[in-house]
């Protein structure tokens, strides 16, 4: 399986990571918790200005007609950055989804319309309070509804710029769009919080890193005792095993089948796995501090708990993995192969 990505998709990546390195940043961060808010309107006009939300739209409805790999290493930096605004659950989920059922919807003439989404198997929705519209599952079927017609009651969340509700609604108030493909928008909205996993891991590692550089102790920096270059590097060498099963679970997510559902579910766990060992393995490096509110890995770490609850628990996706073990051939050979279809094996 060939990772090499084009120049257009490392220029995507690139543009990303300087637009919102450079407005998404810690003290900016904090002024949002201070003013009690989770989304600000000037960035996402950048977001939207630079085609971001347009990237896995078809362009017969004025998007790019992108694949799942390039939204992926747009996740990515928004990880990196704890970016606050919806940008991958509505660009990468929701819209997506939305145009496939009804490809004249009003919503999709607005690349700044934010769709959140509401799957059976979350039991509460991200973003519902600022969404143009929310796509909700009930017996396989799509209902789209706008926010004023429900009743959002907020939920518990650990993550200050991830705002929950539990979602009232009646359907006389919602539009019916029809059978939905909620299993590829759960593979999606998976492998996007996969990616994200990747971008927090390497922020709380490069964080680490910065504040080991710095604190001296015994008249050196702690970064060059064994015990912190241990740590970070048992984090690093679990950020680059992840990389790679991210990239696969994007490179097949379109086949939607057994194989690459296991991919999928497999890219989950192994980033959002490597993002808590990453921002935890930080916080101790940063010593009694990085408990405190005043250090920035807390927001990284609180994340990647939110990210690995959210579209499917550890326990569901290693059922999904099982599911592929039990029915599939299994071996090296098959660790980064296509499964061949009859034609092919026939004419092997």
């Amino acid at each position: 399986m060939d990772f090499t990505l084009s120049d257009e998709q490392q220029m995507f990546a690139e543009t990303a990571r300087t637009l919102l390195g450079d407005t998404c940043t810690p003290d900016h961060w904090r002024k949002m918790m201070e003013q009690g808010v989770a989304f600000e309107p000037a960035r996402w006009a950048q977001i939207v200005e630079n085609g971001f939300t347009l990237l896995l739209l078809p362009e017969a409805a004025g998007g790019m007609g992108l694949g799942e790999l390039d939204l992926a290493l747009i996740a990515r930096e928004a990880g990196y950055v704890a970016l606050p605004e919806p940008l991958v659950e509505s660009a990468g989920v929701g819209t997506p989804l939305l145009a496939a059922l009804a490809p004249d919807h009003p919503a999709l003439a607005d690349p700044a319309a934010i769709i959140a989404v509401a799957p059976a198997i979350n039991p509460v929705v991200a973003n519902a309070d600022i969404a143009t519209g929310i796509l909700i599952e009930k017996d396989g079927r799509a209902f789209v509804i706008t926010p004023d017609k429900a009743r959002l009651t907020p939920a518990e969340t650990i993550d200050p710029f991830r705002r929950l509700f539990r979602i009232e609604w009646d359907e006389s108030q919602a539009q019916d769009l029809g059978p939905a493909n909620w299993t590829l928008a759960l593979d999606r909205a998976s492998l996007f919080a996969a990616a994200q996993g990747v971008g927090l891991a390497q922020r709380a590692v490069d964080l680490a890193v910065a504040y080991a550089q710095e604190r001296t102790q015994f008249g050196k920096p702690i970064g060059s005792y064994q015990a912190v270059k241990h740590h970070l590097s048992s984090a690093q060498v679990a950020i680059e095993f992840a990389r790679p099963v991210v990239l696969a679970a994007a490179a097949e997510i379109a086949n939607g089948d057994v194989q690459s559902r296991a991919r999928v579910s497999e890219a989950k766990i192994v980033a959002l796995e490597a993002a808590e060992k990453a921002a935890r393995a930080s916080i101790q490096v940063h010593g009694a501090m990085g408990y405190s509110w005043e250090v920035d890995v807390h927001l990284f770490l609180k994340r990647a708990l939110a990210l690995k609850q959210a579209w499917g628990t550890p326990a569901f996706h290693r059922n999904r993995i099982a599911t592929r073990v039990f029915t599939q051939p299994v071996g090296a050979d098959q660790t980064f192969a296509r499964e061949m279809t009859q034609d092919e094996n026939e004419h092997a």
